[in-house]
């Protein structure tokens, strides 16, 4: 009797332990998922911040938060189904660079409805990759080689750049919010950054 108490009592013990070793381990992955987190949040608002400007130094994969990325193609989104065509939407993209650039004019020979739909489908393709860096660098880096004959330069892309927000300012609103606004400014800089950096390294 004594010593089916004695194993009783161990195989308890056994088990608390057992319980509190799974219980430390389970903490211990939840610290480490948790700094995981904390270390990914960190380099995505890194990955914005340094996309407040033009960067052409290099040409990298950039992972932006979900969230901003979210909002950017919301207001994308709601953009194109403001048009009433997607030549419309384009036309409108078309008409906001070059009215505050009519010097940008002079780099572009092909007909203003051709060039407004390739401003619209570069644009729409390089928002849809947003989410996966792979993708977008790959995206942009087709893009780029597309573009080698133009010469792009930052004061060029910031021209691009504010003309397209100053767009989306206007037609959109409040929609068009601070994190949607961070999610154009870093991709366009990104994409504008990456033309010259291809141009630079290939041409």
């Amino acid at each position: 009797m004594g010593e089916e108490l004695q194993e009783e009592t161990e195989l308890v013990e056994e088990e608390e332990e057992e319980e509190e070793a799974e219980e430390i381990e389970e903490t211990q992955e939840g610290e480490e998922e948790a700094a995981e987190e904390e270390a990914g949040d960190a380099d995505q608002a890194a990955a914005v911040a340094n996309l407040k400007e033009v960067q052409d130094k290099d040409f990298v994969e950039v992972r932006l938060p979900a969230d901003v990325v979210a909002e950017a193609q919301q207001v994308w989104t709601a953009f194109i189904n403001s048009a009433s065509s997607r030549e419309a939407a384009g036309e409108a993209i078309y008409a906001a660079l070059f009215d505050s650039a009519p010097s940008l004019q002079s780099l572009f020979k092909t007909a203003r409805s051709v060039m407004a739909m390739r401003f619209m489908n570069g644009l729409n393709s390089i928002i849809s990759a947003a989410t996966s860096p792979s993708a977008l660098k790959v995206t942009v880096e087709t893009l780029g080689f597309q573009h080698l004959d133009l010469e792009v330069t930052v004061p060029r892309v910031v021209i691009f750049r504010d003309a397209i927000i100053d767009l989306f300012t206007m037609e959109m609103g409040a929609r068009f919010t601070n994190k949607a606004k961070l999610g154009f400014v870093a991709l366009l800089n990104y994409v504008g950054g990456a033309y010259i950096y291809i141009r630079r390294e290939y041409a």
